[in-house]
């Protein structure tokens, strides 16, 4: 038998800083809706990713993007845009361009192909948008967005498309 007195349970605390907490809820929370938008890209043969640079696309169509242009537009970063066009254009859904007076440049535009696919998810990717968010109040969502974006603002890169969203 021990004669020591008995120490006070101490509580773990999950966190270390509210930082850390906001930080992994972010996270968990991508993780859960990125869950039902996977399921519904997966089923058309797309990532999130490369559904980003369709609606992209579509959005200049029928003009191009430079592929660097592109890459700065996405929402999340791609390390390897050439492989994520290149599985496009084997599904002819894009097509590169090479401007005859700066061969060094490659222009990317969408296709018919393409077109019609994006068409096809467009009332899919509202359902399921609403499915991941449709349980928020428009106030709530309104918060969300400003709230998000205060939290990467100072992280966007000169110049980014998203800085002023």
């Amino acid at each position: 038998m021990s004669t020591s007195p008995a120490l006070p349970r101490r509580r773990s605390r999950r966190f270390d800083s509210l930082e850390q907490e906001a930080f992994l809820n972010l996270w968990r929370t991508y993780d859960r809706l990125r869950a039902l938008e996977d399921a519904l890209f997966t089923s058309h043969d797309l990532t999130a990713q490369q559904y980003n640079a369709l609606r992209l696309l579509r959005g200049v169509s029928p003009g191009t993007l430079p592929t660097l242009t592109l890459a700065e537009r996405l929402v999340s970063r791609a390390p390897d845009i050439t492989r994520l066009l290149d599985k496009l254009a084997q599904r002819g859904l894009i097509e590169r361009q090479r401007p005859p007076d700066n061969r060094r440049t490659v222009r990317i535009g969408i296709t018919p192909a393409g077109l019609a696919l994006l068409e096809r998810l467009d009332e899919p990717v509202r359902d399921c948008h609403a499915r991941q968010l449709g349980h928020l109040k428009p106030a709530e969502l309104k918060q969300l967005i400003q709230t998000l974006h205060a939290a990467r603002e100072p992280h966007e890169p000169d110049g980014s498309s998203w800085a002023n969203q």
